[in-house]
């Protein structure tokens, strides 16, 4: 054995002063600790434990070390229980956090879907808590594309909770992956959600809030993403809506990136210059280009009663010759036509307008 100097032993003895209060919050449960039982249980319901090291460790959870501490929950778990045939490391590279309200609308159920299987579609394993509303929603859309989907639970992998969400969570490990912290058969607590939501967080390259109270679980997924160095989305919703409160509120305060569709996350998560996101464009109008002059001949041309050229001149404010030579312009456009009259808009402009 190694001896050590005396001012190593002083350092030892303070890092274990400093986790002390840990140790004792721990030491409850050593009597109780069954680690090879944990490990045949994970055989029974097909899972695995992955630690740091191993092929499947997804390495960008690290980032927790300096994340900070929200409420002690924070930190880098020591391994993660994981139920599914898919790759940990490779279904995480290119992913997404889709967090929301459990008692969702309607508006937030349909848009979670819709993003999610939106995001299937490109690539992107869209991950969630698999709690009721927006989280199983998520997964929901994902799979209906037929794209990855990974739930991280507050409750050993092989523990259905909610109960009624069991089939769901059977479909997400036929597929994707369950991943968890806690050994098999843990119940979940609610100091348990609160740490799994730093999981759902430092994994994915981004979070997206579809559906949020000003309190939530959500909020706290989005303040762990910030913590991680994570991109922050939010959904907008009705400004009548208690439920898009919270992701209001991430928008106005804290400099969430407005979401509206799958081309603005993709965006968001990709690198600079890549998936850039085009902005809206009403359909093209054959008067968009025209130049000053043609514009004021044409809103001076009546829409069904025929006038003169003089008059239409007048009205626009241009000389005789040069609104001549602009209404032939505009009635090789068929914008106008000419009849025996005077000028008026063709049917096909009138129709457009």
């Amino acid at each position: 054995m190694a001896a050590f100097s005396g001012l190593e032993v002083q350092e030892l003895w303070l890092a274990l002063q400093e986790k002390r209060p840990m140790f004792e919050r721990w030491s409850a449960r050593v009597a109780e600790a069954r680690p090879e039982a944990d490990l045949e249980r994970a055989v029974e319901a097909g899972a695995r434990f992955v630690i740091p090291g191993d092929d499947e460790w997804p390495e960008q959870v690290e980032v927790l070390a300096d994340a900070g501490q929200q409420g002690r929950r924070g930190g880098v778990p020591f391994g993660l229980w994981v139920r599914g045939p898919a790759h940990l490391r490779q279904t995480l590279e290119k992913s997404v956090a889709m967090v929301g309200a459990r008692a969702c609308s309607s508006y937030g159920e349909h848009a979670a879907s819709e993003l999610a299987a939106g995001l299937a579609d490109e690539g992107v394993t869209v991950v969630s808590g698999g709690a009721y509303g927006i989280d199983a929603a998520a997964h929901r859309g994902a799979l209906a594309s037929g794209g990855p989907t990974v739930a991280v639970l507050a409750c050993g992998v092989d523990v259905s909770y909610p109960k009624s969400n069991t089939a769901l969570f059977d479909r997400i490990a036929e597929t994707g992956l369950l991943v968890s912290e806690l050994p098999p058969r843990c119940s979940p607590t609610k100091l348990r959600f609160l740490a799994r939501n730093r999981l759902i967080a430092a994994s994915t390259l981004g979070t997206v809030v579809v559906e949020a109270a000003v309190r939530s679980g959500a909020l706290n997924s989005a303040g762990w993403a910030e913590q991680c160095g994570r991109q922050v989305l939010a959904v907008p919703g009705p400004i009548t809506s208690r439920m898009s409160e919270g992701a209001h509120l991430l928008i106005r305060e804290r400099n969430a990136v407005l979401a509206t569709n799958v081309a603005d996350i993709l965006e968001a998560i990709s690198p600079i210059g890549t998936h850039v996101t085009a902005y809206p464009h009403a359909p093209a109008n054959p008067t968009d280009d025209l130049d000053h002059e043609l514009s004021r001949t044409l809103d001076a041309v009546p829409v069904l009663r025929p006038a003169q050229a003089l008059r239409i001149a007048t009205t626009a404010g241009l000389d005789l010759d040069t609104t001549q030579e602009c209404l032939e312009t505009l009635a090789e456009a068929n914008l106008i036509e000419y009849t025996d009259s005077g000028w008026r808009l063709s049917p096909t402009h009138r129709q457009s307008l």
